[in-house]
């Protein structure tokens, strides 16, 4: 039945619940194939999409010992391989994107063996030469394999920028569940920030009347039961636990893909996860982003239910000002965070208005956001039961960094979230949260 969600957005057939059902999604990934293994597939589901010669294969030393070097020799049957190795551990920054496209100006398609660093910046590289590309994943752990967004830091900025879809995206079970742990984790972490990023999205649609969509989280809902109640078995083998988080990611990015951005599956929880890549002192151990989108997604959840168990917020002007944020982010940092920041802040007509909503509609907002929230003590749960972090401690982050990253991050981005509303209320107290 799941399976079928992805085979009906792949082929244009899934009804549009938001049309209620009059029209149908499409994805542009072509083909999506999930199986125990695809050892002696590799050919066979690659060749299928009769993509354009040559193939620069891209992994790194890891993914290419794990995988790579296997899509190499599979692909090679078929058309010339360019093969790209990138150095370990590669960063998605614009440095490396732009070396990429470089590298890649004689192929025709772009493979990548990976996960979330290599899949951005091919689908990056890939978007900059109007290629096609494809995915062999080799971790669980993230939600971007399918989305046409790409995460990439620019001037120290992480940027959500455009990218193209995978046409086709291959993920071996036995490979991913032998990923190192933290990875599962992490992908667990990308995972349930859902139950956030689906309030923060929401909260903003029923107080600016911005748009919202049911459909993305329709695509998820059954799968995430599966996960939510047996997250153990993700990190013990199971096969078929497995198969639950690979089709939940794969769901999340085509979600992002339908509503044309990162609305769905990145809201406060990922901002503060920005913050602390963009801001967070260097020498310190590598956190994987799920791993910090598991701890914020847990303090995004302590901060909703905090403002929705308590009397209606009344916001004032917003208090940050371009100066505060140059100060704090730095000139080049802060000066990129201050074009996206003054286009949500608060004037006295925005206060007006914004207190006027609340005062009318409180009640059946609160409701509404009530409706699709899921428990700060049930997600803390689940990620302890799969044994990944729930607090800065667990990710080796300084007290006073991690409060900033609560009090900042909302001035990254131009997506008004609960960081907003808490700070524009006076409700703000990112000790309480932590």
């Amino acid at each position: 039945m799941i399976m079928d969600t992805i085979a009906k957005l792949v082929n244009g057939t899934f009804a549009d619940p938001d049309s209620d059902g009059k029209t149908t999604l499409s994805v542009p990934t072509r083909s999506v194939v999930i199986a125990g293994s695809l050892k002696g597939m590799e050919a066979e589901v690659i060749g299928a999409l009769d993509l354009e010669p040559p193939f620069a294969v891209v992994s790194d030393p890891d993914t290419h010992a794990v995988m790579g070097e296997r899509v190499e020799r599979a692909v090679e049957s078929l058309v010339p391989v360019v093969r790209i190795r990138l150095g370990k551990n590669p960063h998605a920054d614009m440095k490396t994107a732009e070396a990429l496209v470089a590298e890649t100006r004689k192929a025709g398609t772009l493979i990548a063996v990976g996960s979330g660093t290599i899949n951005d910046l091919c689908k990056y590289a890939a978007a900059k030469q109007d290629k096609p590309c494809a995915v062999f994943a080799t971790a669980p752990s993230m939600n971007g394999y399918t989305s046409v967004n790409a995460a990439i830091t620019e001037h120290g900025h992480k940027k959500s920028l455009a990218a193209v879809a995978p046409a086709g995206v291959f993920m071996d079970l036995e490979v991913l569940a032998a990923a190192p742990k933290r990875m599962i984790q992490s992908g667990l972490g990308d995972t349930v920030c859902r139950a956030t990023a689906q309030v923060d999205w929401l909260l903003a649609h029923l107080l600016f009347e911005s748009e919202y969509r049911e459909a993305p989280f329709r695509f998820l809902a059954d799968d995430e039961k599966g996960l939510l109640a047996e997250p153990e078995a993700l990190v013990s083998g199971d096969l078929e636990a497995m198969g639950r988080l690979a089709r939940t990611l794969v769901l999340s990015g085509m979600g992002m893909t339908v509503c044309g951005g990162s609305y769905p599956a990145s809201q406060g929880e990922h901002l503060i996860g920005h913050y602390i890549e963009m801001m967070r002192p260097t020498g310190g151990n590598e956190i994987f982003h799920g791993e910090q989108i598991a701890v914020t997604t847990c303090v995004m959840a302590r901060l909703q239910e905090r403002i929705l168990s308590g009397p209606p917020p009344r916001v004032s002007l917003t208090q940050a000002t371009k100066q505060s944020v140059l100060s704090h982010f730095g000139d080049e940092i802060g000066a990129a965070c201050w074009d996206e920041f003054d286009r949500k802040r608060l004037n006295e007509e925005g206060v007006e208005r914004l207190n006027a909503r609340i005062g009318q509609s409180w009640p059946d907002i609160r409701e509404k956001l009530l409706t699709v929230n899921t428990p700060s003590e049930t997600l803390a749960s689940v990620l302890q039961s799969a044994g990944a972090p729930v607090n800065f401690r667990d990710i080796g982050l300084d007290e006073s960094f991690f409060l900033d990253a609560i009090g900042h991050a909302r001035e990254i981005r131009n997506r008004y979230t609960f960081l907003d509303l808490a700070a524009d209320a006076g409700m703000m107290e990112p000790k309480t949260l932590a």
